[in-house]
C-alpha cells in the first residue's frame, strides 16, 4: 500500500484540506487574528469537526493572556491525564513552564471524600493553594470549571486564563456559559462538544506560536 508516512507531511496536508473545506462550505469566512486561525484550525484538525468555526469562543484578551503567562513560566493545570499527555512538554520546558494534574493523587481522592465533592473540584482547590502564574486546561469536568469560577469569586484563585472545553451532557454547556460571564480570559466551546484532546490542541496551538 502506498500512503503518506511523514508526520509533518500528514499534518501539512491535513491543514490544506481543512482550508479547502472552509473555502467550500464557508466562503468569505474570516478569522479575527492569525493566532485564532491557528487555534480554530488545530481544533478542527484534532476533532474533524467544522462546528468549531462557530462554537469555539475566544475572549478578547485570552490569547495575549495565555501567551504572557507561558512566557512568564506559568504552571498549567489539567483536569485529566489525557489532556496532560497531549500537551507538548518539550515546548513547555523550553519556556520554563510546568504542567500538573492532581486528579489521580491520593491527596485529591481523600479531599474529595472528606468534602463530598468530585475529584476534579478537589484538584482545583489544591491548585488554588499553590502560588505563581496559573493557566487551567479543562477538557472533561464541568465541576472543575464551576469550582474555578467559585474560587475566583471568593478571591482564592486568580488564573491568568482558562481553557474550558468540557464535553458531555450534565453541566458541560452550562459550566461554559458560566465561564463566559466572568472576567477570566477564556477559550471555550459552546454547547456539549469539547474534550481533553481539544483542550490539549488549543494550548498547543498557542505554544507553537511562541
Amino acid at each position: 500500500m502506498d500512503y503518506i508516512k511523514n508526520p509533518m507531511e500528514i499534518e501539512r496536508n491535513s491543514f490544506e484540506i481543512i482550508q479547502g473545506i472552509i473555502d467550500e462550505r464557508r466562503p468569505g469566512y474570516v478569522f479575527r487574528t492569525q493566532t485564532e486561525e491557528k487555534i480554530i484550525k488545530r481544533a478542527i484538525h484534532t476533532t474533524a469537526d467544522f462546528d468549531y468555526l462557530d462554537i469555539l469562543k475566544i475572549s478578547e484578551d485570552a490569547v495575549e493572556a495565555i501567551k504572557k503567562g507561558l512566557l512568564e513560566g506559568a504552571t498549567l493545570y489539567t483536569d485529566t491525564q489525557m489532556a496532560l499527555s497531549g500537551i507538548n512538554k518539550t515546548k513547555l520546558k523550553s519556556l520554563g513552564c510546568e504542567i500538573k494534574c492532581f486528579i489521580s493523587d491520593e491527596e485529591t481522592a481523600k479531599l474529595a471524600k472528606e468534602r463530598s465533592i468530585t475529584r476534579s473540584m478537589a484538584a482545583a482547590e489544591r491548585a488554588a493553594s499553590e502560588e505563581g502564574t496559573q493557566i487551567f486546561v479543562i477538557g472533561n469536568a464541568p465541576t472543575a470549571l464551576y469550582k474555578i469560577i467559585e474560587l475566583k469569586e471568593e478571591g482564592k484563585l486568580n488564573p491568568r486564563a482558562v481553557i474550558g472545553v468540557p464535553v458531555g451532557f450534565v453541566g458541560a454547556a452550562e459550566s461554559k456559559d458560566a465561564l463566559e460571564q466572568t472576567d477570566i480570559p477564556y477559550i471555550l466551546s459552546k454547547g456539549r462538544k469539547g474534550g481533553s484532546n481539544l483542550a490539549a490542541a488549543i494550548i498547543n496551538a498557542i505554544l507553537y506560536t511562541l
